[in-house]
């Protein structure tokens, strides 16, 4: 699935995302969604959320 689609992302999914200090590099942080921090339906980069540790970042994959 898609992470630049906000309609893909829910609460408790397991996602991957990139880290701000990580958006050269690309490495990704996994964990669950917490919050979904993006308001607009579609963002070209991915949409920002928070995972229950605490790390904030824009969603590049979604775990089947």
């Amino acid at each position: 699935m898609d992470g630049r689609n906000r309609s893909n992302i829910k609460f408790g999914l397991e996602v991957r995302i990139v880290l701000k200090k990580d958006q050269r590099s690309g490495a990704l942080t996994e964990g669950i969604v917490q919050n979904i921090l993006t308001n607009s339906s579609f963002h070209p980069h991915g949409i920002k959320v928070r995972l229950e540790s605490g790390d904030v970042g824009r969603v590049k994959e979604i775990s089947e």
